[in-house]
């Protein structure tokens, strides 16, 4: 298996004083230089031929062998998402492509001292029954190759003018990953916010999103916790994200890539337990019915407790998928997903004298039993495709039905003896319906030298949405009442009805798109990227309480342009432009007023430079540079503060640095490192001019090593650092800097079974992980043990 690793450098132009601006700069463009020469110090000698190993239904066979007989003799093995890499001197080879359960594929190779087109291997199942041979979890790396969501083609990273991480299931194993949050520990530029301890949120780049998420390239925008059960990968993609998402994603966004049925024999359980009552188990099924039709069931099951008094979680899902190929040149895939979601409501700690509280870390602020959140979601998808030599055409239709709410108590305000704090409460209901169908068409042609990828395409959306608040009246008096400091339990009686200024509408939320690109090869090395996409956003609200009838529409055009220039043909140096918008709806949409709905779209703009290099076959690094500029914000004039005009603005620049692959055949590494300054360029609704945004901090490094000692123990050792940032854009709450380390044992049991332990704040440092404003902050956990018991028959 050929890993690599990636090296993100993002530079902060803006940060500090003149001097500290001038030091940042300097030692990124002298990384960028040090990359480049490096580069060319390595461009002679061997090329490095990489591909892919497909099945019928285009998905990825991992374990592939891949030997190269000719001049030399080189061998590799396909790793979790179907790529190889192999260096070969130039020559003529012979390639043998095996897996079992399929054919093997022989295919003359001729390698020059020119670039070779990455190759892509179809195997078709075997006539007759394979013994399959069980490869260790732990030997397929951490290194992605190539993805088809930031282009809508598949496209190798090291080719995309902008900067992605992705987190494959050998990492989601190895670190025990369950939730979007954990998946972000060990992402660039990415930070957790607490999103009411209801709802997945984010600060990407400085943009705090709730929506962002996709599901295969689909949105799936609804507030809740999501689950990587049944995921073959996590896709982050950061800065502006428009003409392949659409409205929003004005930091970023998060494409879940889910697991589709193929034809391997896949027979896999896990078993978890742990601290705080933990329990979880997951289940992986997949069988070919036959050379045409391929079953996959993905399930899982959770019963948790956790570091904080009264707080738990029950959840489980159930993913069926099915495929279909009657040829070689069409696929068909069904995906059905029920997935529930149901815990204890808990917004966290207050603050006092600008730190967080001194009280326990598991100091429950409410009435537990009267606290609950609860999601459940219904998920189908359809996709088709049909390739017809150089044409491909692909539909993706996705109807979702979402049901989510929760009842919580909100923690306020510590007098001046600390002798009480505020409580409050509240409920919300939220049922949302998504129906969403992209259609694209993608075509390859050449023109003498030049080399076009066109993509044309379409998307069709409609969510009807129901919102309903109601606040809670404490003996059916009172919206807030004092608890004591010291034991801030509370049992006073609460009506929970609607307040003068509770939601109760009801949205209709349409879209219409149309995109263009075209992925342009000039030369051997030189990549263009040019693309374009027209939204149509039609937002129909219809507020119950006074029976208004509000519409606002919005005409979007989200333009794209990323140019990448090769020196050698392991060095990308890239430039790129990009746009969103957010309309004033916001990023769920569940609020118009006659005062935003004559706002216009907030605009996106991000400008990035970089580089990425292939320092070897199972090694990358990357480099970049970024400014986003966020215009368009609300602000309100001088002189008549009722009047509201949309003149402000939000600035941050950023140096990133990313890391996954492998050190070496032992070592295997993934983490990055952000240095962010986002802060308010002009004055707001929400802040003056210059004041630092919300969970921003200046810095952030995490560093994931997994070691294998000998072939039947590997250990893990993870640290993340975080330097201080505020709690809420008024700057008056810091949440302090930490450092936690964590770690991990493998050891495999038997030839089908493997045992994993992964400890989770090693040291057990009391630390602060997020908030949602100045008084619900979230504690880290305590020293946490999880053991994994896996098994494949």
């Amino acid at each position: 298996m050929i890993m690599k690793m990636i090296v993100r450098i993002n530079s902060n132009c803006e940060i500090g004083r003149k001097s500290r601006n001038f030091h940042s700069a300097a030692a990124a463009v002298t990384l960028l230089l040090g990359i480049s020469l490096g580069a060319l110090g390595q461009s002679k000698g061997d090329r490095v031929i990489s591909g892919i190993v497909l099945d019928q239904n285009h998905a990825a066979i991992t374990g592939a062998r891949v030997t190269a007989a000719g001049k030399m003799v080189a061998s590799s093995a396909s790793g979790s998402n179907g790529e190889f890499s192999l260096p070969l001197a130039p020559g003529q080879y012979q390639l043998r492509i095996e897996a079992d359960g399929f054919a093997s594929v022989l295919r003359s190779l001729d390698v020059t001292s020119a670039d070779v087109e990455r190759i892509e291997i179809i195997l078709t199942v075997a006539t007759t029954t394979a013994v399959v041979t069980v490869t260790e979890t732990g030997t397929l790396g951490y290194r992605v190759e190539a993805s088809e969501t930031v282009t809508r083609t598949r496209t190798k990273l090291n080719d995309l003018p902008q900067s992605i991480t992705v987190i494959n299931r050998q990492q989601v194993a190895d670190q025990s990953m369950k939730s979007i949050a954990d998946v972000v520990n060990y992402v660039p530029g990415i930070i957790v916010h607490q999103g009411e301890n209801n709802r997945d949120q984010l600060v990407i780049r400085g943009v705090s999103t709730s929506a962002d998420f996709f599901l295969d390239g689909i949105r799936d925008d609804v507030q809740y916790h999501r689950d990587l059960y049944n995921l073959e990968r996590v896709e982050v993609l950061k800065g502006p994200s428009g003409m392949t998402f659409g409205r929003g994603g004005g930091g970023g966004v998060v494409n879940r890539v889910p697991k589709e049925a193929g034809f391997g024999k896949i027979r896999e359980i896990n078993f978890a337990g742990g601290s705080f009552h933990a329990g979880r188990v997951t289940a992986d099924f997949n069988q070919p019915l036959s050379q045409k039709f391929a079953l996959r069931i993905n399930s899982m099951y959770e019963h948790s407790g956790s570091f904080r008094r009264f707080v738990n979680l029950e959840r489980y899902g159930f993913n069926p998928s099915f495929s279909f190929t009657p040829n070689p040149e069409t696929r068909l895939t069904i995906n059905y997903e029920h997935f529930h979601d149901g815990r204890r409501a808990d917004r966290g700690l207050p603050s006092f004298a600008g730190r967080p509280a001194d009280v326990p870390v598991d100091t429950y602020f409410g009435n537990p039993d009267d606290s609950h959140v609860r999601a459940r979601v219904d998920r189908l998808a359809v996709t088709v495709q049909r390739q017809m030599r150089r044409l491909i055409l692909t539909n993706r239709t996705m109807f979702g039905d979402y049901n989510r709410g929760y009842q919580n108590y909100v923690p306020g305000a510590i007098d001046p003896t600390r002798t009480f704090v505020s409580l409050s409460a509240y409920n919300n209901v939220t049922r949302r319906r998504n129906l969403f169908s992209q259609t694209d068409v993608n075509y390859s042609v050449s023109t003498g030298q030049v080399k076009h990828n066109l993509l044309l395409g379409s998307e069709l959306g409609r969510q009807p949405t129901d919102n309903f608040r109601n606040t809670g009246y404490f003996n059916n008096v009172s919206a807030s009442i004092q608890v004591p400091y010291d034991n801030p339990l509370t049992l006073t009686p609460v009506v929970f009805r609607q307040s003068a200024t509770d939601a109760d509408n009801h949205v209709i939320a349409s879209v219409v798109s149309a995109f263009t690109q075209d992925q342009i090869q000039f030369l051997p090395r030189v990549n263009l990227l040019v693309g374009l996409r027209f939204d149509y956003f039609d937002l129909q609200f219809r507020n119950h309480r006074n029976s208004e009838n509000l519409r606002r529409t919005d005409r979007l055009l989200s333009p794209r342009v990323g140019l990448v220039v090769k020196p050698v043909t392991s060095l990308s140096l890239y430039a790129s432009y990009s746009v969103s918008y957010l309309p004033s709806s916001g990023d769920q949409f569940s609020s118009l007023t006659s005062v935003t709905q004559q706002l216009k779209p907030e605009q996106f703009t991000n400008y990035e430079f970089g580089a990425k290099w292939d320092v070897r076959p199972n090694l990358t690094m990357t480099a970049a540079l970024y400014r986003q500029d966020r215009t368009n914000s609300r602000a309100t004039e001088g002189n008549n503060p009722t009047r509201i005009l949309q003149t402000g603005g939000q600035r941050t620049d950023g140096f990133e640095a990313g890391v996954a692959g492998n050190i070496s055949r032992r070592l295997s590494i993934a983490g990055g490192y952000a240095h962010q300054h986002a802060f308010i360029s002009s004055a707001t609704t929400a802040a003056k001019a210059g004041a630092q945004v919300a969970l921003v901090p200046h810095n952030t490094i995490s560093v994931w090593n997994k070691y294998q000692i000998i072939r039947k123990l590997a250990v893990g050792i993870g640290v993340i650092h975080r330097s201080d940032m505020f709690a809420a854009i008024d700057n008056t709450v810091i949440l302090p800097s930490y450092t936690r380390i964590d770690a991990a044992v493998y050891l495999p049991l038997a030839e089908k079974w493997r045992l994993q332990a992964n400890v989770e704040n090693l040291t057990n440092h009391r630390y602060y992980l997020t908030a949602d404003g100045n008084n619900n902050i979230s504690p880290g956990s305590r020293r946490m043990i999880r053991l994994s018991l896996m098994t494949r028959f």
